[in-house]
């Protein structure tokens, strides 16, 4: 057992360096022949979203609100939120929303075991190889939906040709603390009063990352999410980092084409579910993290 995981680590440890590297990634695995889609869609019916909530529940839950009160009004959003019944305030959330009826929105809550939730990679690929959208966005249970969000991505879809696309542009949090009236108080707090309590400012994005992934449902019905690169479809004791995208854009050959869609928000926060809590390394990273927020906002 030990070594086996020795063996999954090293691999995961190598693949970082060939994703950054000149080294093709259809020398060792079946890839896209092209990045532009053959057969282009016209104005897209069906986007799924993707989440993934470990002990976020105070973040998620803006997120389900943000779709309930944008709701697209001329095509089919599901949401697909992967969480672990272990998580009681995800499963209170799951079961509040599932009971929710809202026009265009399907919603699809999803219970994994914990270590299939933790590794992202699982999740996402499981909803890649299923999904009967026209489009699948990846993204962050943190991640908000604004009133011009889907009508700008329907059009910002439509005809679009590349295998992989992103907002450019997004509205971000500076580092939010956990006593933040806005983590604090989401049942209580509309979308409306969220941006109204946290300050905002825009962030440029320059590929397909984190929150920001949106795929062609052909093409994630064939190759899934980094579904052939084993390491990465494996269950962790831990919430991880996220280097799937980068393998991801590697497999596909693209690091995405920038869209402008619009009033699309992120809640960033100082706690990070993956770090323990109180150790002196997740003080060191939060510490970190909150010198690199004041810089760039400077």
């Amino acid at each position: 057992m030990a070594l086996q995981h020795w063996l999954q680590q090293s691999k995961e440890f190598m693949l970082r360096f060939a994703v950054s590297s000149p080294v093709p990634a259809s020398w060792f695995y079946d890839v896209p022949e092209s990045t532009e889609i053959d057969d282009i869609t016209n104005t897209p019916e069906h986007i799924e979203i993707v989440s993934h909530c470990w002990n976020y529940s105070h973040l998620f839950v803006y997120q389900l609100k943000s779709l309930v009160e944008n709701a697209p009004k001329d095509f089919k959003v599901t949401l697909t939120g992967f969480y672990c019944p272990e998580d009681k305030g995800s499963v209170a959330l799951v079961e509040e929303f599932s009971r929710k009826q809202v026009d265009n929105v399907d919603w699809n809550f999803v219970a994994l075991e914990k270590g299939d939730l933790l590794r992202r990679g699982i999740g996402r690929n499981k909803a890649a190889k299923e999904t009967k959208a026209d489009w699948i966005w990846f993204t962050d249970c943190d991640l908000l939906f604004g009133k011009n969000t889907f009508p700008s991505l329907k059009q910002a879809l439509r005809k679009e040709s590349c295998i992989l696309a992103f907002p450019e542009q997004v509205s971000r949090t500076s580092l939010l603390s956990k006593e933040h009236d806005v983590l604090c108080n989401g049942k209580e707090t509309s979308i409306e009063e969220c941006l109204e309590k946290a300050k905002f400012s825009t962030h440029t994005f320059s590929k397909a990352t984190g929150p920001v992934q949106i795929a062609h449902g052909d093409t994630a019905r064939r190759y899934g999410y980094c579904d052939q690169v084993d390491c990465y479809q494996q269950p962790k004791d831990r919430w991880v980092k996220t280097y799937e995208d980068r393998a991801f854009r590697w497999l596909l050959g693209t690091h995405g084409k920038p869209l402008n869609i619009e009033d699309v928000s992120i809640i960033r926060h100082v706690e990070k579910g993956r770090y323990k809590s109180g150790s002196a390394f997740s003080e060191m990273r939060k510490a970190n993290r909150q010198a690199k927020d004041k810089l760039l906002t400077k």
